[in-house]
């Protein structure tokens, strides 16, 4: 394919697709139906916020849905929900968005950071197992990219220990695991609809669950402190405003729509390119897995292996792809317990967190998880779900782009 365009050559240019977030007259009809009523908080029976959280929470095969401002909310409601209390320790994998670890810590709980497995990067049930203690209240286990964690391995710990499982699902709308859709399939779910991800709203969230308690709970706390039958006042707990906005739960309602086919769509190009990487080789996809039935995409995960590249480092090769029009990137490139965020002075007490911590966690500072740092700093290059939307022969030329730069690697080390 001549020479790489990194090294002065001719790039093999970018797919083409459409934008994101798509932008129809569907939303913005709907978000100026939203701007005349009026009525831009969730207090009327006629809510678009409560209409899309019951629709969401039937599309994720889930009973009950609540839809709140962001993501990282999501995940605080739903440990206040379940019963976290300043001290308790919840157990949770070292590679994800900071918000996963964040969300503990601003309820006054210890993130207990554990492995992930080397060929899902999903939380790792032996580490799980093995961290488990007398503090411990829950697992957080994080679908990273959109790729299921093993449930039938988690769930039972979670039930032998006495310990709540709840998804951070964040990545993974329209994933399936054995035919039923994430989100609660444990405990409790939460998910994100920032701009990038797969259901976009500009900001937003959701907490899942089929248990009628947590979720009369995580209502109660979202709106603060009160049922949402109490249109004013009478708050029967304290509690936080987490609210979503009419303008949001508008938008969410028509992209919801759009979802389906785009997962169905994603999931299929995803199974091609993930299959185009193996006969390639040294750019592997996450493990396929049977049980997986459907895979919702944030990102697409691909495992960089140098030696097969000649010796070429992961940053270099990015650079390379980046060059031919590709545009892949490290994504989160050390462990959270690496961040400055929990070493040193946040050891502990991380965070603006209002009650001192009972419990001052594990020692950050000296954590070492080999997989997890292996897979940050060597291996991880991802694409966005959205390239997955690209017809056929344009995401041929991602597979292009990787045999170029195979068949051309030596020009990378010099």
């Amino acid at each position: 394919m001549g020479k790489l365009a990194l090294t002065g050559g001719k790039a093999v240019g970018a797919p083409r697709m459409e934008p994101w977030p798509p932008v129809g007259d569907d939303d913005r009809e709907a978000l100026l139906k939203a701007l005349d009523s009026r009525e831009w908080c969730r207090l009327t029976e006629s809510s678009a916020v409560g209409a899309f959280e019951q629709e969401f929470a039937a599309y994720q095969d889930a009973r009950y849905g609540i839809a709140v401002a962001n993501g990282t909310v999501a995940i605080e409601l739903a440990l206040l929900a379940a019963g976290v209390e300043a001290g308790d320790e919840v157990i949770l994998p070292a590679v994800t968005f900071i918000a996963t670890a964040s969300a503990v810590s601003m309820v006054n709980a210890v993130p207990v950071f554990v492995d992930v497995d080397p060929d899902t990067i999903a939380i790792d049930p032996e580490a799980v197992a093995e961290a488990i203690t007398p503090r411990t209240k829950g697992i957080l286990a994080v679908l990273y990219g959109g790729y299921p964690v093993d449930f039938d391995r988690l769930l039972p710990l979670a039930q032998a220990n006495h310990l709540w499982l709840i998804e951070d699902a964040a990545h993974a709308h329209g994933t399936e695991w054995k035919g039923r859709k994430v989100g609660a399939i444990g405990t409790a779910g939460t998910f994100s609809f920032q701009m990038t991800k797969s259901l976009p709203g500009g900001e937003g969230g959701a907490v899942l669950t089929d248990d009628e308690e947590l979720y009369e709970r995580a209502m109660l706390l979202h709106n603060i402190g009160r049922g949402m039958e109490a249109r004013k006042y009478g708050h029967v707990v304290v509690a936080s405003n987490y609210r979503m906005s009419e303008f949001q739960g508008a938008v969410l309602g028509t992209q919801l729509s759009k979802l389906p086919s785009q997962v169905d769509k994603k999931h299929e190009n995803g199974e091609w390119l993930a299959a185009e990487l193996t006969r390639i080789g040294g750019i592997r996809p996450l493990k396929r897995d049977p049980r997986v039935t459907k895979r919702g995409y944030y990102f697409f995960v691909m495992r960089y292996d140098r030696e097969e590249f000649g010796g070429v480092p992961r940053d270099r090769f990015v650079d390379a792809m980046q060059a031919e029009g590709m545009d892949v990137f490290p994504a989160y490139d050390i462990p959270i317990y690496a961040n400055r965020a929990y070493h040193q002075a946040g050891r502990g007490n991380t965070g603006p967190v209002r009650v001192p911590s009972l419990n001052p966690g594990p020692d950050y500072d000296n954590m070492h998880l080999p997989v997890a740092e292996r897979f940050c700093r060597e291996e991880q290059v991802v694409m966005l779900h959205h390239w997955l939307l690209a017809d056929g022969p344009q995401l041929q030329k991602v597979v292009d782009a990787i045999v170029k730069i195979k068949d051309n690697a030596e020009e990378l080390l010099s």
